[in-house]
């Protein structure tokens, strides 16, 4: 026999706005629970408390409807908060929101954004009584943060899913049930399909619900699900202080804006993180002063469209654009929205970010190229903790290509920003993504990719193969033409490419000396650590005791968190070198990859 699934709505969004007193069963979009435990004969959609019976007339549904009067009471002003949780689910106690020691495992798939989403996410639960595990197998919640990008990073999700019913099949009856939840944009991108699709799914939550986590999943535990994945306009978690997974890391994320208006064609991203808002200023500041006070010695600062920042609210504090002045862009450079005017711009946020901590390196990631006028690269110039390692996303070297992908640039004008970047930061390291097979993409426009890839010196490459998505612009307007083969022929080739350029890059660094950041041992073990130069990459090193400073005899053993000087021996995937004695940011040693004479060190 076939389940019935009835819906119960639940308040989400609107439980501090409407009164669920008043229509206690009127359906919302986005936010609902989904019963279980009756039957019937089909698994539709069904609102029997919602929806007039077709049995009664016109009459008698307006009879039965609300009153005039309920709309007076309704609109009349109250000196109390509604208390909405018992009015819609009263089997919903406070005391249910409460975590009571329950193990929640993470698991985690696509960029550092989703990262920072997580540590905001355990901030929460961890403030109402949950423990995070980090084996699976004991935990009593397993959440998911997931990635919409590709197809690819959603066929993981599939898979790890199927594993996680296993497990939920061989729990033991003994235990409290396990709940499985699946959060962020491709939770958003599917929605309730998700739920249909995967029976053993518990809730559903979209990058802007995670404060109601707490309450979607106590709802579960009357064998209901639960979901919510309305998108906000203004939510930016600037009230939470996220909880680090790794406490003992030297480096963290720091999130400044969520969601993206540049509307490229391929990208899902609009539609699963929605529209760009930006984080108030005095709450990044205040969260990285706290970082800087545990400890951490390098912050990363996130968003989707990072370097377009803009916060409205501080620009009596810490300045910024005048209220008429449009936004700064590179030159050549274009967007497809208004130009946004006033607000205290990514170029302020930096500065203010830079001084709190002199010894704490400051990087930031995604940007797009449009943004980075003048201001931030002098700014990044004047600055010895701010790295010269910058990613400038390409996507393609073809300027037809760019164009359909609605990029905002041509071919030159990117050429033109980086030799532009180059003169001001002569010794900047570069980052980029592409893709290949992108729709209508021919050989030509390829064979352009290939030589923008060996123009510009990029040490880091995040290469794609194109991957169309729904809701996109690409898949409501072009056709996904370029046939599979072709497009997995075509990464082989820009790969290949890719690396011997970065690999004949690292080999010039050979015999340098480089200032280095250690964060721990190496994947190999303890005998070595690993760290991070200026320009991001990974640098191998002997764990030993080496001096002090340059012309001191006093030798203490490396740790993570310092910063040491190291020779530069050997090169691969990695750089690999000796430490020759420890440093600091602050006392003039630069932040260029080769250091002057009169500081190099020989073993």
């Amino acid at each position: 026999m076939n389940q019935k699934v009835t819906f119960q709505i639940v308040e989400g969004i609107f439980q501090r706005y409407c009164s669920w007193k008043l229509f206690p069963n009127v359906y919302y979009p986005g936010v609902r629970c989904i019963n279980r435990n009756r039957h019937s004969v089909d698994k539709s959609w069904h609102f029997s408390q919602i929806r007039c019976s077709s049995k009664l007339s016109g009459r008698e549904s307006f009879v039965n409807g609300p009153s005039l009067k309920d709309f007076i009471t309704s609109s009349a002003p109250s000196k109390q908060e509604i208390n909405t949780d018992d009015d819609i689910a009263p089997y919903v106690t406070q005391e249910s929101y409460k975590g009571l020691g329950r193990k929640v495992y993470f698991h985690i798939k696509g960029c550092q954004m989703n990262v920072n989403d997580v540590e905001v996410v355990w901030s929460i639960l961890k403030g109402v009584g949950f423990e995070r595990t980090e084996d699976v197998h004991h935990a009593d919640v397993i959440l998911m943060m997931t990635c919409s990008i590709r197809e690819k990073a959603e066929l993981k999700i599939w898979n790890f899913l199927e594993y996680c019913n296993g497990l939920k099949n061989k729990r033991p009856k003994s235990q409290v049930p396990l709940r499985i939840g699946l959060l962020g944009c491709m939770a958003e991108r599917l929605k309730e399909t998700l739920l249909d699709k995967e029976k053993s799914l518990d809730l559903v939550a979209g990058p802007d619900s995670y404060k109601d986590l707490p309450r979607l999943l106590a709802l579960t535990e009357n064998n209901q699900k639960a979901i919510n994945v309305l998108l906000s306009l203004d939510e930016t978690y600037a009230d939470i202080m996220p909880v680090r997974l790794n406490q003992d890391s030297v480096s963290a994320f720091v999130s400044i804006m969520r969601g993206c208006d540049n509307m490229c064609t391929y990208c899902i991203v609009p539609f699963t993180r929605g529209r760009e808002r930006s984080r108030p200023m005095d709450s990044i500041l205040e969260e990285v002063k706290q970082l800087s006070g545990q400890g951490v010695k390098e912050v990363t600062l996130l968003g989707q469209n990072v370097n377009s920042y803009c916060d409205k609210s501080s620009v009596s504090h810490y300045g910024g654009l005048d209220r008429d002045e449009p936004t700064h862009l590179a030159k050549g450079f274009k967007t497809v929205y208004k130009p946004k005017k006033g607000g205290t711009r990514f170029a302020d946020l930096l500065d203010q970010v830079s001084r709190i901590d002199p010894e704490m390196r400051i990087r930031f990631t995604s940007p797009h190229p449009k943004d980075f006028p003048d201001e931030v690269l002098h700014l990044i110039q004047e600055r010895s903790n701010i790295c010269s390692s910058l990613h400038i996303p390409a996507q393609s070297g073809n300027s037809d290509v760019l164009e359909r992908m609605r990029r905002g640039y041509t071919r030159e004008s990117y050429l033109e920003l980086i030799s532009h970047i180059r003169s001001i930061l002569p010794d900047v390291a570069f980052s980029s993504d592409f893709i290949a097979g992108f729709c209508g993409e021919t050989e030509q426009q390829f064979a352009d990719t290939l030589s923008l890839i060996n123009l510009v010196p990029y040490t880091t490459g995040f290469l794609f193969a194109y991957s169309m998505r729904e809701k996109t612009t690409a898949h409501r307007r072009y056709a996904d033409d370029v046939p599979e083969e072709v497009k997995l022929r075509r990464l082989k080739e820009m790969t290949e490419l890719f690396y011997a350029n970065a690999q004949a890059l690292k080999k010039k660094m050979i015999g340098e000396q480089q200032l280095v950041l250690v964060e721990g041992d190496s994947k190999r073990g303890s005998m070595d650590l690993k760290g991070r130069n200026d320009s991001n990459i990974i640098v191998i090193l002997p764990n030993k005791e080496i001096p002090v400073s340059p012309t001191s005899s006093e030798k203490s053993r490396i740790k993570p968190g310092d910063y040491v000087v190291v020779e530069i021996e050997r090169s691969a995937n990695v750089l690999m070198g000796q430490a020759l004695y420890h440093t600091t940011l602050s006392n003039g040693v630069s932040k260029n990859r080769t250091f002057p004479e009169s500081q190099q060190v020989r073993v």
